[in-house]
């Protein structure tokens, strides 16, 4: 199979749904998986039998889950455009508004669907003030539980997302503890709400019955279903980007020239200044690895093999699913990665395959 490609592998993708099927057992919480950071709907087949539905942040995402995952479809956005939200409407179950603006803008036109709010406690896990719901002037929710109570009438659901990469489930509970001390006589007048993503429980031990029982405890106490939606934990450590070596140089240090580019298909790593994963990370040959384009930062990061890095060697990029198809981009024309499948019996299938009239057919 020709290089690029994303390889998803259903194994380990079977084994976070196992996780996140077991934290609904026991906490009774839903959960969603959140298409802004994956939308491969190739396997959505195989998580539609663990998650409840999807959640999204704009028409397009509504209607990919609506059409192509099932089960309960919640739509966000954190601005609907007057030529959109009858669209939206049509093809969600829930419908969460970002500000009290756009819920009293299309009061009437929502009025019969199950309506929500996203609401900002103020605090958050981000170490990137880049991806902080709870940076200064924040744009992300309702912060003013006294303007809040005053539209109580008109949803019965809220919104909280705060979390990021969280695997710390004693912050997670602090921060629950905010908003329960804040936000608690609005809560126990909803009938639903959403803790958001961005808690990392499906990673390697995570407390799992801690958080499950938090959950259980967060719902009995004030009597709502509660909702998480999983975007990285649901997929984490589930795909790699396979990509071949093009060249060799040496400019103080040797680099490798792969077949891929960071800011095309890993963009997310090169915004927040993070390098890729490559395992094994070991031996005595360290090799910077480099992308095709012509960005001179198109850097994967530095590292460490048992042998020489040669022209042909394949090499595999981890953690490949979350925010890395649903942003790649044809910068420079580089070749867009493939998809492919290795199934749980190990064989491997090309899903899809991106060429030339791709290319042309983005643009104009």
């Amino acid at each position: 199979m020709e290089t690029p490609y994303y390889l998803l592998d259903k194994a380990k993708l079977k084994a976070n749904m196992e996780k996140i099927a077991w934290l609904r057992e026991h906490s009774g919480a839903k959960s969603l998986l959140a298409l802004k950071c994956f939308a491969t709907w190739s396997v959505f087949d195989l998580m539609g039998e663990y998650m409840d539905g999807t959640t999204s942040s704009s028409l397009y995402e509504v209607k990919l889950g609506y059409q192509k995952f099932g089960g309960e479809t919640h739509a966000y956005s954190v601005a609907y455009a007057d030529n959109e939200i009858d669209e939206v409407l049509q093809n969600c179950d829930k419908i969460l508004f970002n500000s009290i603006g756009q819920l009293s803008r299309f009061d009437t036109q929502s009025a019969g669907k199950v309506r929500g709010l996203r609401v900002n406690p103020g605090v958050s896990t981000s170490e990137f003030d880049l991806a902080d719901p709870a940076r200064p002037f924040s744009r992300l929710g309702e912060h003013d539980p006294a303007l809040i109570e005053a539209v109580a009438d008109k949803i019965s659901g809220f919104m909280f997302h705060n979390n990021c990469e969280n695997s710390d489930f004693g912050r997670f509970d602090e921060m629950l503890n905010l908003i329960e001390s804040k936000f608690g006589h609005l809560i126990e007048k909803m009938d639903w709400i959403s803790l958001g993503g961005g808690i990392h429980f499906t990673g390697e031990g995570y407390p799992l019955a801690q958080l499950a029982a938090r959950l259980k405890r967060f719902s009995e106490t004030f009597g709502v279903q509660v909702y998480l939606e999983p975007g990285e934990a649901a997929i984490t450590g589930t795909a790699t980007l396979e990509v071949t070596v093009l060249d060799t140089l040496n400019n103080g240090k040797d680099l490798a020239i792969v077949d891929s580019s960071i800011e095309a298909h890993m963009l997310d790593l090169l915004i927040y200044r993070e390098p890729a994963k490559i395992s094994p990370n070991t031996g005595p040959h360290k090799v910077m690895v480099c992308g095709k384009s012509c960005l001179a930062g198109d850097i994967f990061g530095e590292f460490s093999f048992e042998k020489p890095v040669r022209p042909g060697d394949r090499l595999s990029i981890r953690d490949a699913a979350g925010y890395t198809m649903v942003k790649k981009n044809w910068f420079n024309g580089v070749k867009m990665p493939g998809i492919a499948i290795k199934e749980e019996d190990g064989t491997i299938r090309l899903v899809r395959a991106f060429g030339y009239e791709d290319y042309v057919s983005s643009l104009s």
